[in-house]
């Protein structure tokens, strides 16, 4: 499983997607271009098996929406991620992701998690959800 720009390897196979399915950095992505009025994730990078994102990395893919978001001349001042999910417990690699999601971004990201109390998808363990926000300055 790949979350937050890490490797999870005792969560199992991970979750699915087109690409690496890390939904902390699809949430980033999406909340980046959106700041920057540049569209979302599918806008980017396509929906489905044979789009330019099929089997990409969500590092590769976070690295390319920074360029995009520089040609367009934005510059990501700060970010915010929220996991919800029972699983993995953030906690115990947060200052790793939070270190491996700044450099990639160039400024500083805050990661967080919660959980639903049992509630919903997410609560059965079913699967991840993330929400992110981002301050983006545009030249």
């Amino acid at each position: 499983m790949w979350l937050a720009c890490l490797q999870w390897d005792d969560e199992g196979s991970g979750l699915e997607g087109d690409s690496d399915g890390d939904v902390a950095v699809h949430a980033l992505i999406d909340a980046l271009l959106a700041a920057a009025g540049l569209g979302d994730i599918g806008s980017l990078f396509g929906v489905g098996a044979n789009v330019h994102g099929a089997g990409m990395h969500g590092a590769d893919m976070l690295r390319e929406t920074i360029d995009y978001l520089h040609a367009h001349g934005a510059v990501v001042q700060s970010a915010s991620i929220t996991v919800v999910g029972n699983r993995p417990k953030i906690g115990s690699r947060r200052a790793e992701a939070v270190a491996a999601l700044s450099r990639l971004v160039g400024c500083p990201v805050s990661l967080t998690a919660t959980t639903t109390d049992r509630m919903g998808f997410t609560g059965r363990g079913e699967g991840l959800a993330a929400l992110a926000t981002a301050l983006v300055n545009i030249d």
